[in-house]
């Protein structure tokens, strides 16, 4: 399947990201002081900037459906994380910082990638909307109290409801002609 983008935009849009990211976690990092709870958030922030990377990977990569690619990254990081904190003793931090961060970051890719490489609304609406349906986990765990920390999982789901609005406002009307083709409806 031949390129319909330029690799170099793509990589200037992620590399900017990546930085603007990783910059305003050192600056919040530093005006915060340091035995204030909740700063390992900030911290993780590396976390989301590797999902970040790795979706990017992926688009070039597997160029044929990287919406598709996604939600099997964050469906499979996400259960290997969750594991690994069960294997450690469960101290809820894969619920807590990996999920929210990982849903948010991948949505965030995927919003960048959809943008940069010009991607039709049909290519990636229902994938789309699964990593938006994954993102509202994490409000679920925080209603169900799960999580130490609600930050993480709150600006997750503000991000999947803000996400989702934009999709419905920017093309909402051939989101749901695809899901009515897709779903039969």
């Amino acid at each position: 399947m031949p390129l319909r983008f330029s690799r170099s935009r793509l990589l200037r849009a992620l590399v900017l990201t990546s930085l603007a990211l990783v910059l305003a976690s050192f600056l919040v990092q530093l005006l915060i002081s340091p035995g204030v709870s909740g700063l390992g958030v900030l911290r993780s922030v590396w976390l989301a900037v590797a999902s970040l990377w790795l979706v990017a990977l992926m688009a070039v990569r597997k160029r044929r459906n990287i919406a598709k690619s996604t939600v099997y990254f964050v469906v499979l990081a996400g259960l290997v994380c969750v594991y690994w904190d069960f294997l450690l003793g469960w101290s809820a931090w894969s619920l807590t910082y990996v999920v929210p961060i990982l849903c948010a970051s991948s949505l965030l890719a995927v919003m960048i990638v959809v943008r940069v490489m010009r991607i039709e609304v049909g290519e990636h609406i229902v994938y789309s909307g699964l990593i938006v349906i994954l993102g509202l986990t994490p409000l679920v765990f925080l209603a169900l109290g799960w999580v130490n920390t609600p930050l993480p999982s709150a600006l997750c789901g503000a991000l999947c409801v803000l996400a989702l609005g934009l999709l419905q406002l920017s093309s909402g009307s051939a989101a749901r002609h695809e899901l009515a083709k897709r779903l039969h409806l």
